[in-house]
């Protein structure tokens, strides 16, 4: 299953990652910042990262259309602009 992980670098999607490559998914890791994600460590595995700003829909054209599922594991809760209510 081709599967896109959001909030990758976070608590859970930390966690969720390696659970994912285990049962032998294939993994578009989604980043707001490349350099905040080291994929040096998955290189041998079915893993792969793209820059996307979830805030910025022309970003998100770099997302594959072929994903068989998503995880959305990010928020707004720490961001300075606008209320959290209308960034989620």
């Amino acid at each position: 299953m081709k599967i896109l992980l959001t909030g990758v670098t976070g608590y859970i999607g930390k966690r969720l990652l390696p659970a994912l490559i285990k049962e032998g998914h294939e993994v578009v890791c989604a980043v707001r910042d490349q350099q905040r994600f080291i994929i040096d460590q998955y290189a041998k595995y079915p893993v792969s990262v793209i820059e996307v700003d979830f805030l910025e829909a022309d970003s998100m054209s770099s997302i594959p259309e072929d994903i068989d599922i998503a995880f959305y594991l990010i928020h707004s809760m720490m961001s300075s602009i606008g209320s959290f209510e209308e960034l989620e």
